[in-house]
This record gives structure tokens, C-alpha cells and sequence, in this order.
């Protein structure tokens, strides 16, 4: 069964994109820990970031120092702070929130966010996007 990651990325669930390339899709956490928290993941489906191939794991961490840069360009804050749990969805995937202490980066902060709110910045982080 394929995950909600895997659906998105076949385009049958909406998401707030920031960034895509061949092999690598970045869109806004829907219930971020904060403003700009954004989900870096492969397109191909793999569960565990540890069973993705050498070449996939590092194009995954390439392609998300790339978003780092623009969402802290976009959003104000000391670091991107980088996070990966695995278990809330079996699909490998890197968290990249915008923090400004360690506590930020409590995952017990996640809240709801509208559409609205989501789609701005969203926006905001692309206008920084240089692929």
C-alpha cells in the first residue's frame, strides 16, 4: 500500500510544495512544529532513510541542504534545524525546521495551520528556491 508520501508525490493528495527534482520532492509539514517546517523526501518509496541506497541518501541531504538555504531566507531564525524520527510515516524523510533554540524543535509543538497560511509560505520559501 502505498504511503500518504507516495501519494502525494503521484499527485492523488495536495501538498504545499517548496521544491522538486527528478528525484526529490520538499513540501510545507501540514502540522508543523513551526513556521516553515519542511518535509524533504525521495520519491522513491522506501521506509527506513538507513535502507536508501548511498547515491539516494545523499541526494536526499543535498537536496535538502538546497531548501535549508531558502527557508531560511524566507523565515527568521538562528539554524534550520534537521530531524529524522521514521515512524509517523513509512516513508523515508527528513524534517527541516526553522529554530532559534532546541527547544524548538520539540515535536509535541505540532499544531494546525490553515490552507491559507500554508500557501503563503509555501510561496514565500520558492521565491528563495534556486535549484
Amino acid at each position: 500500500m502505498a504511503s500518504i508520501f507516495s501519494k502525494i508525490v503521484a499527485g492523488e493528495i495536495p501538498c504545499h510544495k517548496i521544491a522538486e527534482s527528478e528525484h526529490y520532492l520538499a513540501f510545507l509539514d501540514i502540522f508543523p512544529v513551526a513556521k516553515g517546517h519542511t518535509l524533504v523526501i525521495p520519491k522513491k518509496e522506501i521506509d527506513y532513510i538507513f535502507d536508501l541506497d548511498d547515491e539516494t541518501l545523499a541526494g536526499l541531504h543535498i537536496f535538502a541542504k538546497k531548501v535549508a538555504l531558502a527557508i531560511q531566507k524566507a523565515v527568521p531564525c538562528e539554524r534550520i534545524g534537521v530531524a529524522v524520527v521514521g515512524l509517523e510515516v513509512p516513508h523515508a524523510h527528513v524534517h527541516l525546521i526553522p529554530i532559534n533554540s532546541m527547544a524548538d524543535m520539540n515535536f509535541a509543538n505540532k499544531r494546525a495551520v490553515s490552507q491559507e497560511e500554508l500557501a503563503q509560505v509555501a510561496e514565500t520559501i520558492r521565491k528563495f528556491w534556486n535549484n
